[in-house]
């Protein structure tokens, strides 16, 4: 199985062979299988993104007390997890930078 280079924007959700096919934020290296997972957690994450807009009409849910925003916020993370492991040195350096709190799973 062969891994490849790939161009990924986690903010338009997309995943490129071609570095100048559109912006990107990382490079990753990965086989079609871990392409396929990142594919998944993003189609996750904007089910998630959905759930969350709707929520957003609901005044007076504090961020922190909403499900919806912890299950948007663990997506998030789990696709940083893997693109810290799939990732170059320079994207690797660059999720280290964001100091995110990974934490334990947790129970939706």
């Amino acid at each position: 199985m062969d891994n490849k280079h790939y161009y990924v924007s986690v903010q338009s959700k997309t995943i490129m062979h071609n570095q100048g096919d559109a912006p990107y934020e990382l490079e990753i290296v990965a086989s079609e299988e871990e392409v396929d997972k990142l594919k998944d957690l993003f189609a996750e994450l904007d089910e998630y993104d959905q759930d969350t807009f709707f929520r957003a009409h609901y005044p007076g849910i504090p961020y922190h007390h909403d499900s919806q925003n912890d299950r948007y916020d663990y997506a998030l993370k789990q696709i940083y997890g893997l693109l810290n492991r799939l990732g170059t040195e320079e994207t690797k350096s660059h999720i280290d930078s964001m100091n995110l709190q990974m934490g334990a799973e947790k129970e939706f």
